[in-house]
């Protein structure tokens, strides 16, 4: 019997640092799909938001590409979260000198597939 192959979703240039939602994405890896989902519906970090669209759309691709899959039984298989491009600003500081600010923003990557799949 093949393997079924993992469904992917991603997500470019999202404002948000990548520090700041890779705590959130390691509580979400290899978990039922539905339970990650309810899960990040309750919880009042800006990046579940971005987490949970992103794994509604790996969720949502799977079911439109593969008819006889299961929803029930797909899991997060891989959930990637790395740094996208940084934008430089100007910070006034006192007696007329100013600091650098850093904007950084972060790429989102789900995988899902079906429980038992490699």
């Amino acid at each position: 019997m093949e393997a079924k192959k993992g469904f992917s979703a991603f997500a470019r240039s999202l404002p948000m640092s990548a520090k700041k939602v890779r705590p959130l994405a390691d509580h979400l890896r290899r978990k039922k799909v539905s339970d990650v989902l309810a899960l990040l519906e309750v919880l009042p970090h800006k990046s579940a938001h971005f987490l949970k669209k992103v794994i509604q759309s790996a969720a949502a691709n799977a079911v439109f590409q593969d008819k006889q899959l299961d929803e029930e039984q797909l899991v997060v298989a891989k959930l990637m979260i790395d740094e996208g491009p940084s934008s430089t600003r100007i910070w006034p500081r006192a007696r007329g000198r100013a600091d650098r600010l850093k904007k950084r923003t972060c790429h989102i990557t789900v995988e899902v597939a079906e429980k038992g799949a490699k």
